[in-house]
């Protein structure tokens, strides 16, 4: 035990904020996605460059030979000879029915929608974070209970072998809390397996390996309750509009599906376009002309401007025109239906934090209910005057007593922040 002190010292209490943050930065939904937002201002930067005029230069260099008799000697050479041609070109598309314009738009709005959907794989990691978290935190609540219910029965047991010593019980009672106790060590076993389970979930969640000590901070879950108010369905979802990223992200499918009707549309218009270049060349079969002689008297300027009219495409620009205003629709009625699963899920969400406060409140009565009893009980049992049935009868009842108010607390604790979820703010305890 004191070899294992210094580790234990050693190791970070994690909060909530702490483990999303940790998870946000690790997780690789939330880095792949980083990666799609990155490439998508990419693609926008390229769209407003492609405005400018292109600029090429080629060079090209070509051996020839000829065959040559002296006529004196009669013999037969090979003369070899050697061109370079040097050219530069340049162009750009003046109209092409506002197309780089619409495609800028289009680029943008992609370019937003990607850091939406970000935001969105990042709820989603939050979400699950905050509920691996609570899972952990229940979990070693329910050891806490599993391990004073056993406790209190070890207790019991010692009372009732000093009673069967004496002959004021039956064997048959003596063994009816043994077989109690057994069964509570063993939900104690299966209440500690749980939490190591739910530290590995909370864990692998965080992209955190699994091998290293961890331990979470346990906040004051009581006076979280105690903060927790009934919510407006109207204000939450009025709130949810406004910073959601789910609904953003619609509002930009149906304005990029806008923008691809446009760019249909643009088909319909002629193409302007304007290019430039520069030539030269040399030949090395040129006699008595030197090289930068050549090049200088061989520049050969070109301009030209190009017009594409668009007469008949079988009928490919109408069909685009049509199939673009049918994706307006589909992105209108999927903003909707966002807008709709927003405000059912919100509508749930209050009225869970509403039903989680009710059972909380009657689970709380019904504990303290069974706490009066269990304690009358007890001294009862101790002194004699009840038998080891009745009592381990008042202490299961006890037992479910708190098992219920342990879920309830936790589930109001899950629904208050789902709210807050839903309101944009920060998950925290």
């Amino acid at each position: 035990m004191l070899a294992l002190s210094p580790l234990r010292a050693q190791e970070k209490i994690w909060t909530l904020s702490e483990c999303i943050d940790y998870a946000l930065n690790e997780n690789i939904q939330v880095r792949r996605a980083g990666v799609s937002t990155a490439i998508g201002e990419i693609n926008l930067q390229q769209a407003r460059d492609n405005r400018w005029p292109d600029l090429s230069a080629s060079v090209r260099e070509s051996f020839g030979w000829q065959k040559e008799t002296d006529e004196a000697s009669g013999t037969t050479t090979f003369n070899g000879s050697n061109s370079t041609s040097l050219s530069l070109s340049s162009g750009v598309t003046l109209f092409s029915g506002f197309q780089a314009q619409n495609d800028i738009k289009k680029a943008g709005i992609s370019y937003e929608s990607l850091q939406y959907s970000t935001a969105e794989t990042k709820e989603a990691v939050s979400v699950n974070i905050m509920n691996a978290y609570l899972q952990v935190l229940y979990a070693e609540e329910q050891v806490t209970n599993s391990t004073n219910q056993a406790d209190a029965t070890r207790k019991g047991l010692e009372l009732a072998s000093e009673r069967l010593q004496l002959g004021a019980i039956a064997n048959s009672d003596y063994l009816q809390v043994k077989t109690q106790l057994a069964g509570e060590e063993l939900t104690l076993a299966n209440a500690v397996s749980t939490l190591e389970m739910a530290k590995v979930t909370l864990m692998q969640l965080m992209e955190l390996a699994v091998d290293e000590p961890f331990a979470v901070a346990r906040p004051d879950i009581e006076s979280i309750i105690s903060t927790v108010v009934a919510a407006d369905p109207a204000e939450v979802y009025e709130t949810a509009l406004r910073v959601k990223p789910a609904v953003k992200n619609a509002s930009l499918a149906r304005e990029s599906a806008a923008v691809d009707l446009d760019i249909a549309r643009g088909a319909y218009w002629p193409t302007l376009s304007l290019s430039a270049g520069l030539s030269t060349n040399y030949m090395s079969a040129a006699d008595a002309v030197t090289t930068g002689s050549q090049l200088t008297g061989n520049l050969s300027p070109t301009a030209g401007l190009t017009a594409s009219i668009p007469i008949f495409r079988n009928n490919q620009t109408k069909s685009s025109v049509a199939k673009a205003k049918a994706y307006i629709t589909t992105a209108e009625l999927d903003e909707t239906d966002t807008r709709n699963q927003l405000r059912k899920e919100i509508e749930q969400a209050c009225l869970d934090v509403r039903s989680a406060a009710v059972s909380y409140e009657a689970a709380l009565r019904q504990r303290e209910a069974a706490l009066e009893s269990y304690n009358v009980a007890e001294e009862k049992y101790r002194l004699g005057a009840m038998n080891s049935v009745d009592f381990l009868l008042q202490k299961t009842t006890l037992t479910m007593a708190e098992s219920s108010l342990l879920q309830s607390k936790y589930q109001m604790v899950y629904s208050s922040r789902i709210i807050d979820f839903y309101r944009g703010l920060p998950l925290t305890l």
